[in-house]
C-alpha cells in the first residue's frame, strides 16, 4: 500500500464496456494485461508491493446492458514513468467477456494541488492572523514603555506628589496638572516635571517653586488650566506660562505639540493682568480700575482736596444740604462727589505729560508694535539697534551689552523689567500698560503707548 504522503501524481481515466462488469474484473484486467508489457521495472504488481503505485480506485455503474466508470491510480513515479504507465492502460481492450476501452482523461499533479492549498492558506494567515497579532505586539511594546515610564516616575514630599527624576536636582522645573501629564512628558524625555493634582496646589510644590531658578506652568488649554494658573500665580513663584492648544490636554499631546507649546511660553509678567488683576476686580470691572481704588481713599483723607472741591460746587447744590442738616445723607453724597473731583485732578496731570515732543517721537514705534508682542531697543539717536519677542525681553535685556536708551514693547511694564532697565542705564520704558510696580527708579521714565 502506497503512503499518501509520497504520492506525486494521480492518473485519471474512464472506462466503458459493452456488458456488465464489476470492480474486480477491471482490476484483474489491468494487472493481467499489463504484466510483462513494460518490463520488470514498471510491472504494476512489483510497483504496488514497493509502494510506488497506490491502491487502484474503481467506480462503475451499469445501465442498459453497458458499464461505465472511472479509474484512479496514485503514483509516486516521476513524470516519464507515470506517463508510460498511463499509456499502457489504454492498451486494455477486454475486461472479462466484454470488450472495453480505457481512456486517460488527465494526470493530476498532487504537489501543484498542495501548492495551491498552501498559497490560499498563506493568504488567509497573512491577512487574518497577522492582523490579530499586530495589536498584541503593539500592546507589548506599549506595556514595556509604560512600565519604564512608571519606574522613572518618582514622588516628592510627604504627600507623595508624582514627579520626574530630574525635579530634585534641576534648576528649572515644569509644573503640570496631574499624574498623567507627568507620564506623558516622561514619555518624550522631559523629566523635570511635577504635578499639583488639581486646583488645590500642595504647599510642598509652592515651596519648591521658590527654590528653583526657572519655573514654567504648563496646563491644559481649557478653563481648568486657566484656574490652576491663577492659583499658582498667587501661591507659587512662576516665571513662565505655557498652555496646551485650545481644547487639548497635556496628557494627550504628542512630542511636536509639547515642544511647540513650551517654546511659546510667555513670561508671567506679560499676562499678569489676565490671571491676577482681572480676577481681583471681578468680571464686570476693567483691569485698569482695580489699582486706582486705593488711591481714591487716600486722597479723601487729605484736607486740601475737600476745600477745593467745595469752592467749585455751584450755589444751587450748596443750598440742598442746608435744608436737611439733621440727616446723615449729605456727607454720604459729598464723598462720591469729592472722589469724582479728586479723580479729575490726576487725569488732567497725566494728559499734560504726553504733549511733550520728547515723548511724541516714540509714537510711531509704539504704533508699529501694537499686536506684535515684540520689543525694540533704541539708542541715543532713537535708531533701532535690536528687536526681540516680548517673551524673551527679560533674558535679552540681561545679556545685551550695547548702548540702549529706550525700550518700546507691546507688553506690560513690570517691576522686574524696570529693575533690569535701571541696572542697564536705560532711560525710558514704553509699554502697552503698566503693571503692579511698587518701586520706580528715578533714572527710568515709564510711559505707555496710549500716553504718547
Amino acid at each position: 500500500m502506497q503512503n499518501a504522503d509520497t504520492t506525486k501524481y494521480i492518473i485519471h481515466s474512464k472506462i466503458g464496456a459493452d456488458g456488465i462488469i464489476e470492480r474486480p474484473d477491471i482490476v484483474g484486467a489491468i494487472f493481467g494485461q499489463t504484466e510483462g508489457l513494460l518490463g520488470s521495472d514498471l510491472d504494476l504488481r512489483d510497483l504496488q508491493k514497493t509502494g510506488r503505485i497506490g491502491r487502484i480506485e474503481v467506480v462503475v455503474s451499469a445501465k442498459g446492458g453497458k458499464t461505465k466508470g472511472t479509474i484512479l491510480i496514485p503514483s509516486s513515479l516521476d513524470k516519464v514513468e507515470t506517463s508510460i504507465l498511463a499509456a499502457s492502460l489504454e492498451t486494455i481492450d477486454r475486461v472479462g467477456p466484454c470488450s472495453a476501452k480505457i481512456e486517460i482523461t488527465h494526470i493530476e499533479d498532487v504537489r501543484a494541488t498542495k501548492r495551491h492549498q498552501i498559497i490560499e492558506r498563506a493568504k488567509f494567515i497573512f491577512t487574518g492572523m497577522f492582523d490579530e497579532n499586530l495589536p498584541e505586539s503593539q500592546e507589548i511594546a506599549d506595556e514595556v514603555r509604560q512600565s519604564v515610564r512608571i519606574e522613572e516616575m518618582q514622588y516628592f514630599g510627604k504627600n507623595k506628589i508624582p514627579c520626574g527624576p530630574a525635579v530634585f536636582d534641576s534648576d528649572a522645573i515644569v509644573v503640570v496638572e496631574g499624574r498623567a501629564d507627568v507620564l506623558n512628558l516622561l514619555k518624550y524625555g522631559i523629566k523635570n516635571t511635577i504635578c499639583v493634582g488639581g486646583t488645590n496646589v500642595p504647599p510642598e510644590v509652592a515651596e519648591l517653586t521658590k527654590k528653583k531658578d526657572t519655573v514654567t506652568a504648563f496646563t491644559d488649554g481649557d478653563r481648568g488650566g486657566e484656574l490652576i494658573i491663577k492659583e499658582l500665580v498667587q501661591v507659587a513663584n512662576i516665571d513662565y506660562i505655557a498652555r496646551a492648544p485650545d481644547g487639548k490636554s497635556v496628557e494627550d499631546l504628542v512630542q511636536k505639540e509639547i515642544v511647540r507649546s513650551l517654546r511659546q511660553k510667555v513670561p508671567v509678567e506679560q499676562v499678569i493682568d489676565k490671571y491676577v488683576i482681572k480676577d481681583q476686580g471681578g468680571p464686570a470691572e476693567s483691569s485698569g480700575r482695580a489699582p486706582r481704588l486705593p488711591k481714591r481713599k487716600e486722597r479723601r483723607t487729605t484736607p486740601a482736596a475737600p476745600v477745593a472741591d467745595v469752592k467749585r460746587v455751584p450755589s444751587s447744590q450748596v443750598k440742598r444740604p442746608s435744608r436737611e442738616q439733621t440727616r446723615e445723607r449729605d456727607p454720604r453724597k459729598k464723598e462720591p462727589r469729592e472722589a469724582q473731583k479728586v479723580e479729575k485732578a490726576p487725569v488732567a496731570e497725566k494728559t499734560k505729560k504726553p504733549s511733550s515732543p520728547e515723548n511724541k517721537r516714540f509714537k510711531d514705534h509704539a504704533s508699529d508694535l501694537i499686536g506684535t508682542f515684540s520689543a525694540r531697543f533704541l539708542d541715543s539717536k532713537d535708531n533701532v539697534v535690536n528687536e526681540t519677542a516680548v517673551r524673551d525681553l527679560v533674558s535679552t535685556l540681561k545679556d545685551y551689552e550695547d548702548e540702549v536708551k529706550t525700550v518700546v514693547f507691546d507688553g506690560v511694564v513690570t517691576q522686574r523689567i524696570l529693575d533690569i532697565a535701571a541696572d542697564k542705564g536705560i532711560e525710558r520704558l514704553i509699554g502697552a500698560k503698566v503693571g503692579s510696580v511698587t518701586k520706580r527708579p528715578a533714572s527710568v521714565k515709564v510711559l505707555t503707548a496710549a500716553s504718547l
